[in-house]
């Protein structure tokens, strides 16, 4: 029993674990099937085709051995999926970061859009109140131009 401890802590070593998922859920569960396998209290249903039919022939120090291995490899693609998804976080990062920048520059061309409207507007109503005027204009100019005559 302790020789397998120390198997099992030599082997945790060599493991690449991320050291802020060692609270994962995952891991936890991972452990707690190793302390039932070190204390064989596992429940024998367990037929999973973890280790072959032939397992019953296999020593128990050989099927420990392949378990950690599988351990081993589940704990490494667990790490590249936790970097996965750390990517992919960030990716969401800075598509937030562009949605919110684009917002903000449509907010601002709104804003341009309506001033400009405004003076637009504005503008027509000064050439209306000038053509308006200029008629006037005009037609004082065509009476003088008769009572000059």
């Amino acid at each position: 029993s302790s020789k397998i401890r120390n198997l099992e802590v030599k082997s945790d070593d060599d493991v690449a674990v991320l050291e802020d998922c060692t609270d994962f859920s995952l891991a936890k569960t991972i452990s707690k099937i190793e302390e039932k396998l070190e204390k064989g209290s596992l429940p024998d249903c367990l037929d999973d085709d973890i280790i072959p039919s032939v397992g019953n022939e296999i020593p128990a120090e050989a099927q420990i051995r392949c378990l950690k291995a599988q351990l081993r490899v589940m704990r490494e693609e667990l790490d590249s999926v936790v970097c996965e998804c750390r990517k992919k976080d960030d990716e969401n990062q800075n598509l937030k970061s562009k949605l919110k920048d684009t917002e903000e520059e449509n907010t601002r061309l709104q804003r341009t859009i309506r001033m400009q409207h405004s003076q637009t507007e504005k503008y027509k109503m000064l050439s209306q109140e000038a053509n308006s005027r200029s008629e006037g204009l005009q037609q004082e100019v065509i009476a003088l131009g008769k009572v000059l005559q």
